[in-house]
């Protein structure tokens, strides 16, 4: 059994006992998450579509870690213009382990 969560405009497929790589979520480390939006649920080769999401189904899950990425530099250069930035940027990231798929 699988649900497809959508979360912050992208979707993420969460089976029982997954680690996701999320974008941050606001919650602390070992705290429990609740998901509503589900597009979509698969059981044994039957599946529910939402239009856009299914009422009743939830995913629920804990806050294993935050973590942050690797560094990203951005780099601007005009030639024979004396113009030259560097930036750096590093995303930050919620490891979620999916607990359970409730109404299925």
């Amino acid at each position: 059994m699988y649900a497809l969560i959508d979360m912050k405009g992208k979707q993420y497929k969460a089976e029982k006992g997954a680690l996701l790589r999320m974008d941050r979520i606001d919650a602390e480390k070992g705290s429990s998450v609740e998901f509503d939006t589900i597009m979509l649920l698969s059981d044994e080769g039957t599946q529910k579509i939402g239009t856009p999401y299914l009422e009743g189904v939830k995913v629920t899950g804990t806050v294993e870690d935050q973590i942050k990425d690797t560094k990203v530099i951005v780099m601007k250069y005009k030639r024979r213009k004396n113009y030259k930035r560097t930036r750096g940027h590093r995303a930050q990231y919620t490891i979620v382990k999916v607990t359970d798929i409730i109404g299925a």
